[in-house]
């Protein structure tokens, strides 16, 4: 399990709070990478966006987060955009910095590759999932993995902090088969709706 890097031990490095009002992009799909960031508060969504306008999320990262590390490590230029959800703060890490940190301390440099993998299994999953399953067991794969970690809310439910915008923009559905393979998992008891937010 990946372990957010004590904020001391980045600062020590040469790492900058950064602020990122919502909705600003903090890089843009194609930008070069020169930055390790770690989320301190707030949300950020990693997107790609077509040319008449729709996203398709790649990722949400929150509070202990880091976002954008495999360009960086890759030495390429960053996949997608990242853009503040909200009002978010940053920790901002200049790559050859952060290089060495990783090189310093094989405790953080083996968490982040575990983290890393990790993504990648998701990705391989999702993918899959997308190629091949119907709307519910897509939205269901993105609402178990969007809850994985998280301590159970509701009757051992746990609540899922996505819109179905959000859920929409990670599945590459419309917003309308989303509303409507939702209230059929509802109505199957796959589900728990409670004043608009859904549970797992």
């Amino acid at each position: 399990m990946f372990m957010a890097i004590d904020p001391d031990l980045l600062r020590q490095k040469g790492a900058i709070r950064k602020k990122a009002e919502k909705d600003r992009v903090i890089f843009y799909e194609g930008d070069e990478a020169h930055f390790y960031y770690q989320i301190v508060s707030g949300r950020v969504r990693m997107v790609n966006t077509s040319d008449t306008g729709k996203e398709f999320i790649q990722g949400l990262f929150g509070p202990g987060d880091s976002f954008g590390e495999p360009a960086l490590l890759a030495v390429q230029p960053y996949p997608a955009a990242a853009i503040a959800d909200e009002d978010t703060t940053l920790l901002r890490l200049p790559g050859a910095p952060f290089v060495q940190l990783l090189k310093e301390n094989p405790e953080i440099h083996f968490s982040l590759t575990c983290r890393l993998a990790g993504r990648l299994r998701q990705k391989s999953i999702l993918s899959k999932e997308m190629c091949c399953s119907e709307p519910a067991a897509l939205i269901g794969g993105v609402l178990r993995q969007h809850a994985a970690g998280c301590p159970p809310s509701v009757n051992g439910r746990i609540k899922v902090i996505l819109t179905r915008q959000q859920i929409a923009n990670l599945t590459g559905l419309r917003v309308e088969t989303v509303i409507r393979t939702i209230r059929s998992m509802y109505r199957k008891g796959d589900v728990v709706l409670e004043k608009g937010k859904v549970y797992v």
